[in-house]
């Protein structure tokens, strides 16, 4: 077992952890910390815990202080500095007619080096812009190509359900998302109703899938032979998020559909469960895309 504390440098970023040091530190305390670039001003996001030693990325580098007035008054310099700086870069950029979207840049706590951070279609040959950046700023320039996930977590939004996008808000880092997800949830396959912000597929189907595999396991599928309260039938549709089933029931005189929970039926046959080809759009999945970022 290992001590280790974990640590943010931004809002909804990925979660790193550092050796504590011997500090008592609390969660939402602000920290000076050693990293591989240097060193930089970063938020607690976990109280101090003891972790196994194939969880952390040994060996851990040090929480060298708790953030002081001074050291906050330093970052918030920083973050002004960082608005004027993007200004400039792209300023550089329109100079040099380069095929490149600024989206962020990012100062190291000690003002070491200035990250910028861009998106574009192509590879672009930045180096001019890197000698103009350095002759008005005076420290080391760094440029980095990301991609359109990055682009929409740094910017930020709005999703279709209307809050703040997840990357943004809620998901320290990426997880991969595929079609599959969208299919197990019996979502509509039209890219335009399960793409997020950044053209890809939404996160959150990342997000409810456990809950759905859980479910998948558990329920029978359509065309499971089942015993109801009202007799034998068989099943014609499961909801997986209500863990339903409507049933056909057959009868002498009539074929009656009934919907049941989960937990009122018996099953006598089971078949497993497999995504629907119907959907509410009545799209039959052909413009449907997998996410290859």
């Amino acid at each position: 077992m290992v001590k280790v504390v974990g640590v943010r440098f931004k809002n909804a970023g990925k979660m790193y952890y550092f050796n504590p040091n011997g500090f008592e530190i609390e969660k939402g305390m602000n920290v000076i910390v050693e990293t591989a670039r240097g060193i930089e001003f970063a938020e607690a996001v976990s109280e101090i815990r003891e972790i196994e030693e194939n969880e952390a990325f040994l060996p851990l580098k040090d929480v060298i202080r708790i953030a002081t007035e001074e050291d906050a008054a330093i970052h918030n310099s920083n973050i002004e500095k960082e608005k004027s700086a993007f200004d400039i870069c792209n300023e550089k950029i329109a100079k040099h007619e380069l095929k490149m979207k600024l989206i962020d840049v990012e100062y190291t706590f000690d003002g070491n080096k200035i990250l910028f951070y861009f998106v574009a279609d192509t590879r672009i040959d930045f180096r001019d812009l890197v000698k103009d950046l350095a002759s008005v700023f005076k420290t080391r320039i760094e440029l980095r190509q990301v991609g359109v996930r990055d682009q929409a977590k740094a910017v930020g939004g709005l999703g279709i359900c209307g809050r703040v996008i997840c990357c943004a808000s809620a998901t320290g880092e990426f997880q991969p998302v595929s079609i599959k997800m969208a299919k197990e949830q019996s979502l509509s396959l039209s890219p335009t109703k399960i793409s997020g912000t950044c053209g890809r597929l939404m996160c959150c189907l990342k997000y409810e899938q456990d809950a759905y595999e859980d479910a998948i396991h558990r329920l029978p599928g359509v065309g499971s032979i089942v015993e109801t309260p009202q007799g034998q039938g068989v099943i014609t549709e499961v909801n997986l998020l209500r863990e339903t089933v409507k049933v056909r029931l057959d009868k002498e005189t009539e074929t009656d559909l009934e919907i049941y929970k989960a937990d009122e039926i018996k099953i006598i046959h089971k078949k497993h469960f497999s995504p629907s080809s119907k959907h509410d759009d009545g799209n039959d999945g052909s413009e449907a895309f997998d996410d290859k970022e």
